[in-house]
């Protein structure tokens, strides 16, 4: 299908959107609605907040941080198999009963081990979700021939899960602030969750995986698919590509809670709400600013697909640009947190969300292009791994760092030495190399 000129927007006649070039049907609105409903996280503006109020020092939350990503780490390779050989929707399943488990004993934790526990439990949820729902939607879309729109596609959908996430901030903020406590917005959690396990059932049977209804054993399909899987780690272009991708989504998940403390400094400095306890301003300020956050990675999302175009379909330059600037917006809101300007770090640190989500679609379409398409929920397991990999690392260093100097200059250590290896694993500018299999 090309793409037609005009404004942006919907074709009300035949569903298409006249910009992008790819026709908003059912499943496109299934999409839609499982980011908005998962992203619905009404703890997520708090989580950091609920540690604190839990008495966890910096060093301890970093390592809560880094026990999920490891956790993930070890489970995200395996659910990627198990998705392209058993079937993906039974996976997305999984993957939402053991968030809802998480959310229950994070509600009923008392101690610190409880907290890890509850940590398990999510990171099985992260790993069965991450890497399998994203190869739901380019299988969808290599069946209708759609390959060559995956930024456009992905930051669509991905712009509906930041809408949830602001209406979520503000919801959140209501419950915090009706409730005097952070624990019961994990129950609230559980509603929009339960939502959207039944939803990813209404799935078509055809997203399962491309090789689900074959003939052959399972032992078969995971001989092959980690075959595949093998095939595509060999590529060099790939491993870069993935850990282009994957440093500063691994840097953005390690720092973006650590927003919640330097917010929690903005509210209680302010001149408005004196008549408001310190918890009550500091859930009304944050609720504000992360609504609004959201609805600028939204937009970010959006307008991914956009940024790639203007380099031809081959974004390495806007990927290594904008990794380089992300960790620079941290270093300076570190200096600005150093020095008590909790108002300009809360701005800057605004420049590390809306450059993830600017760059995450271009990003896993860019990986995608190197992958074998029978793995194709491995493979981005893979890339779902190494963020997990950067990410445990950067919270362990970061929370380390925060206790020991404070989170300023933890900050400027952590995002310097991320410039750093982004320089290192920058991408070339050449056009994407494709895998081809023997055989093929």
């Amino acid at each position: 299908m090309k793409t037609s000129g005009g404004n942006d927007g919907e074709d009300n006649q035949n569903g298409i959107d006249r910009k992008s070039g790819f026709t908003r049907d059912v499943q496109y609105y299934k999409f839609c609605a499982y980011g908005f409903l998962k992203n619905l996280r009404f703890y997520e503006p708090f989580l950091m907040l609920f540690f604190l109020e839990k008495g966890l020092s910096y060093m301890q939350i970093g390592t809560l941080y880094a026990v999920r990503e490891l956790m993930i780490n070890l489970v995200e390779i395996p659910s990627g198999v198990l998705a392209d050989a058993l079937g993906r929707r039974l996976t997305m399943a999984m993957s939402f009963v053991a968030y809802i488990l998480a959310f229950v004993t994070f509600f009923l934790s008392t101690q610190y081990w409880t907290l890890v526990a509850a940590m398990v439990a999510y990171a099985f949820g992260d790993a069965f979700r991450t890497g399998t729902h994203k190869a739901m939607i380019f299988d969808y879309l290599n069946s209708r021939n759609w390959q060559h729109l995956k930024a456009h596609y992905y930051g669509h959908t991905r712009s509906w899960s930041q809408r949830g996430a602001a209406l979520s901030a503000l919801i959140a903020a209501a419950l915090v602030f009706r409730h005097g406590s952070y624990a019961p917005i994990f129950l609230f959690t559980i509603i929009p969750y339960t939502l959207d396990l039944v939803l990813v059932m209404s799935y078509p049977k055809n997203l399962d995986g491309p090789r689900h209804s074959s003939s052959r054993s399972v032992a078969d399909e995971f001989v092959h698919v980690i075959r595949s899987l093998r095939k595509s780690m060999r590529n060099p272009d790939a491993l870069r590509a993935i850990a282009n991708q994957a440093l500063y989504t691994g840097y953005y998940k390690a720092c973006k809670d650590y927003l919640q403390p330097i917010l929690r400094s903005l509210a209680v400095g302010l001149p408005v709400f004196l008549a408001l306890a310190g918890e009550e301003r500091t859930a009304l300020v944050t609720g504000i600013v992360y609504s609004g956050l959201y609805i600028l990675t939204s937009t970010a999302s959006r307008r991914s697909g956009v940024l790639a175009d203007r380099y031809g379909g081959n974004p390495a330059r806007p990927l290594n640009a904008t990794l380089l600037i992300g960790v620079g917006f941290g270093i300076v809101s570190g200096v600005a947190q150093a020095v008590s300007l909790p108002a300009i770090a809360v701005v800057l640190y605004v420049g590390i969300y809306v450059l993830e989500n600017l760059r995450k679609p271009m990003g896993i379409g860019y990986v995608t292009e190197r992958m074998d398409k029978n793995s194709l929920a491995s493979a981005l397991s893979v890339e779902s791994q190494a963020e997990t990999l950067f990410a445990a690392g950067i919270a362990l260093l970061l929370g380390l760092a925060a206790t020991f100097f404070g989170l300023g200059i933890g900050l400027i250590l952590v995002s310097a030495l991320c410039g750093v290896v982004g320089l290192i694993i920058r991408l070339p500018a050449e056009p994407p190399a494709k895998i081809v299999l023997e055989g093929e």
